[in-house]
């Protein structure tokens, strides 16, 4: 229960975009074409959920015990940065048309706050559900937790890109073409989440 719990509430209560407006540069750079934006949404699942493994464990097994918490943030975009290079290497190799269409924002999941904030949220923040007393996430639950933001993350992105496409098929009001109706354009979609405010 309480992992389902986690999951809606951080995929759509919750969502690291449309509610905690972390990671809106790759949210409105990729959500042009879905395709892009599905790719991106891959990206991010995988280097999120593997950025919180390793930086937990990290931050558990080397900075707790020696005092080290100061350098959290460094030893966490140190491991963010390798494992975007990863990810960069791994889709040049297995799909260079996804790597070229993503461009210049694969290199910028180093430095989507989304992925740094949920590293340092998951060794920092006390969290509680239902009646039990606020306790650090586990390893397991920081996994999970990671999860759900990511693919939240991939959610809004989704959606997001299908409402833009369609966008572009019909004539804007002058004024509001490119980026301003994209920036309306999120305000409702960030509206339609608010009305899963008390789903958990």
């Amino acid at each position: 229960m309480k992992i389902i719990i986690i999951l809606i509430s951080t995929i759509f209560v919750n969502n690291v975009i449309l509610a905690q407006f972390l990671g809106i540069c790759p949210f409105l750079g990729t959500s042009k074409k879905t395709s892009t934006a599905m790719g991106m949404g891959a990206a991010v699942i995988f280097v999120l959920v593997l950025a919180t493994l390793v930086t937990y464990l990290i931050n558990k097994y080397l900075l707790v015990p020696n005092g080290l918490q100061f350098l959290q943030t460094i030893a966490f975009i140190l491991v963010i940065a390798a494992l975007v290079q990863m990810v960069e290497i791994i889709l040049k190799k297995i799909s260079p048309s996804l790597y070229t269409a993503l461009g210049v924002f694969l290199p910028l999941i180093t430095t989507n706050c989304c992925v740094l904030g949920v590293a340092i949220t998951v060794v920092t923040k006390q969290f509680a559900f239902g009646n039990e007393a606020a306790h650090m996430l586990s390893l397991g639950e920081s996994v999970i937790y990671a999860a759900g933001i990511a693919i939240g993350f991939a959610v809004a992105l989704i959606i997001f890109s299908g409402i833009r496409e369609h966008i572009e098929l019909m004539e804007a009001p002058e004024g509001t073409k490119g980026t301003p109706i994209a920036l309306i354009t999120a305000g409702i979609l960030a509206m339609a989440f608010m009305g899963f405010g008390g789903l958990v």
